[in-house]
C-alpha cells in the first residue's frame, strides 16, 4: 500500500484527468488526514493511518501560500484552469471553510481570472447553511455518490456518522442543476465483503439518483493510484462508457477518466 498526503497547503499545479491544470489546496492537517469517510480508495489512506497531525491551517497561511502560487506558479505547464479544494480529507470541515472561499475568489480574479474554482466535497455538510453559500459561489461544487444504495455507500465510503443516500438528495435539493455529480466505479473485496457498483441494481439506482438530483455535469471514474485496500479492480473506460450512454441520450454532461 502506497498513499499520499499533501504536505504544503497549495501544491501543484498538477496535470488532472478531470481538471486540467489544478492548483490543489489543503485545508487539512499537513502531515495527517481529517475526513467523515473512510474510503477504501481514498490516496491518502485510511483515517486510523493519519492521525498524526490534526492542525488545520489558519485562514491566513492560506491566503498567502494560494496567492504566492497564483503569482508564481511554473508557467510552462500554461495557465491554471482550475483552483481546487481537495487535499487530506474533506475541506468543508475546516471551520472557516466559508471565508477561505470568499478570499479564494478575491485572489482569483485578481491572479488569473480564467481559472475556475472548484471543490471536491462528499457532501457531508452541504445542509450547512455556510457551507451551502460557499459552494454556491464556485464554479463547480463537486459532490461524491459513490453508490445510490446506502448499503454499498456504507461499504465504499465508511462514513463515521449517519448517512444516509436519502438524506444526501434532499440536502441537493438547492443543488439541483448546479452542482458536478462524481462516482468512482470500482470492483472488488474488502475486509470479507464483495463490492461492484456497476451491476444493473447499482446503475439503475444511481440513474434514479441522478434524474432526481439533476447535475450540471457528472464525472466517472476508477482507480488510478494505488488504494490503502489491496484488492480493488479498475473497471474499464468501455464499461463506463456502456453506463454513462443512456444519461448523455438524455442529455447530460458525463466525462469519462479511466
Amino acid at each position: 500500500m502506497s498513499t499520499i498526503l499533501f504536505n504544503d497547503i497549495v501544491f501543484g499545479p498538477i496535470k488532472s484527468r478531470r481538471l486540467g491544470v489544478s492548483l490543489g489546496v489543503n485545508l487539512l492537517p499537513s502531515h495527517g488526514k481529517l475526513c467523515n469517510f473512510n474510503c477504501i480508495y481514498c490516496e491518502c489512506g485510511f483515517n486510523e493511518d493519519g492521525r498524526a497531525d490534526s492542525r488545520l491551517p489558519q485562514i491566513s497561511d492560506v491566503e498567502k501560500a494560494l496567492e504566492l502560487s497564483l503569482r508564481d506558479h511554473d508557467k510552462t505547464l500554461g495557465k491554471i484552469d482550475t483552483i481546487t479544494f481537495s487535499g487530506n480529507g474533506e475541506p468543508t470541515l475546516h471551520p472557516r471553510f466559508a471565508d477561505i472561499i470568499t478570499s479564494t475568489l478575491l485572489l482569483r480574479d485578481k491572479f488569473a481570472p480564467e481559472a475556475v474554482v472548484s471543490v471536491l466535497t462528499n457532501g457531508s455538510r452541504i445542509g450547512e447553511r455556510d457551507v451551502y453559500e460557499a459552494l454556491m459561489k464556485v464554479d463547480n461544487a463537486i459532490i461524491k455518490l459513490d453508490s445510490a444504495i446506502d448499503e454499498t455507500s456504507k461499504l465504499i465510503d465508511r462514513p463515521n456518522y449517519n448517512y444516509s443516500v436519502e438524506r444526501l438528495l434532499n440536502d441537493l435539493e438547492k443543488f439541483r442543476g448546479k452542482y458536478v455529480l462524481q462516482t468512482m466505479f470500482l470492483r472488488g473485496e474488502f475486509r470479507g465483503s464483495l463490492i461492484d457498483n456497476t451491476t444493473q441494481t447499482e446503475v439503475e439506482a444511481w440513474y434514479r439518483f441522478i434524474d432526481e438530483s439533476l447535475p450540471a455535469k457528472i464525472m466517472i471514474y476508477t482507480i488510478d493510484r494505488e488504494t490503502p485496500a489491496d484488492k480493488l479492480i479498475k473497471v474499464s473506460v468501455p464499461e463506463m462508457e456502456i453506463i454513462a450512454a443512456p444519461l448523455i441520450k438524455k442529455g447530460y454532461k458525463v466525462s469519462i477518466s479511466g
